[in-house]
């Protein structure tokens, strides 16, 4: 009970941060990792009992103390012992998967004396081994969110944004579409790399397919932007006129409406 007060009364000022940053540049590890190491997490977990959402968002701090300092070790450690307290938060796994992925391997360079003195094929490999860091522990997040489509996504996005591999961020993406509760973007930036990667055909079929799925009332859904994306690859494709793509509801006319009224 007292843990739990003292971890509450931390959590509630934000002026706390401070403090633990100089507690903890002096203080020996934190008796929880060893628990963790020697034992493993469900005891760990069992040992916090209630407290572990509290205990989460404490070492949430102390994960962000570590990364205000650049400290990738502290940084890297702390970030999985707060996946380890409490997994359920999608947020933690996302946001220590990105300061993986595309803060370190700037602190890695920087420490290589920067971008100007850091060959780039040293620069390509701190980004690689940083970035296989955090799709692993992304992977170790499914055991709790099974097939979680953000997951997903945020795995294409390291294919995509730091190892700059379409082919295989799209296959993450696909992945993520075939999910129920996948965000409409998916689905749409899917698209977009089959045509990036000259699979053209593949998009256009993609997106006919997906088009009358969507809701033209819900902004969120983009179907006049999907039909837009539907007619250029008509016209990239050279699709007669007698064979283009004919949506159930007139998107086109309610855009002309719409512009009409304004």
């Amino acid at each position: 009970m007292l843990t739990g007060l003292v971890l509450a009364g931390m959590l509630s000022n934000p002026l706390e941060r401070g403090a633990w940053k100089e507690m903890s540049a002096t203080q020996p590890a934190l008796v929880l990792e060893s628990i963790k190491d020697a034992l493993g997490q469900g005891i760990t977990v069992g040992l916090l009992g209630g407290f572990r959402a509290i205990a989460a968002d404490f070492f949430w701090l102390r994960t962000n103390s570590f990364w205000e300092d650049s400290d990738l070790p502290g940084t890297q450690t702390s970030i999985k012992m707060v996946t380890a307290i409490d997994p359920r938060p999608l947020y933690f796994w996302l946001n220590g998967s990105r300061m993986i992925a595309y803060d370190m391997p700037h602190w890695r360079i920087a420490r290589a004396g920067g971008y100007e003195a850091t060959p780039s094929l040293v620069q390509r490999r701190f980004d690689e081994e940083q970035s296989q860091v955090a799709i692993k522990y992304l992977e170790g997040a499914f055991a709790f969110h099974p097939e979680h489509p953000l997951l997903t996504l945020e795995i294409g996005n390291i294919y995509l944004n730091r190892l700059k591999d379409l082919e295989k961020a799209s296959e993450y993406y696909m992945q993520a579409t075939k999910h129920p509760e996948a965000p409409f973007y998916a689905a749409r930036i899917y698209a977009e790399l089959l045509r990036k990667l000259n699979r053209k055909p593949e998009a256009y079929a993609f997106l006919k397919n997906l088009h009358p799925k969507l809701d033209a009332t819900n902004p969120f859904a983009q179907a006049a932007i999907v039909l837009e994306r539907i007619r250029e690859l008509e016209d990239e494709l050279s699709v007669p006129p007698a064979l283009r793509f004919r949506p159930a509801i007139s998107t086109e006319a309610k855009e002309a409406d719409t512009t009409l009224a304004q």
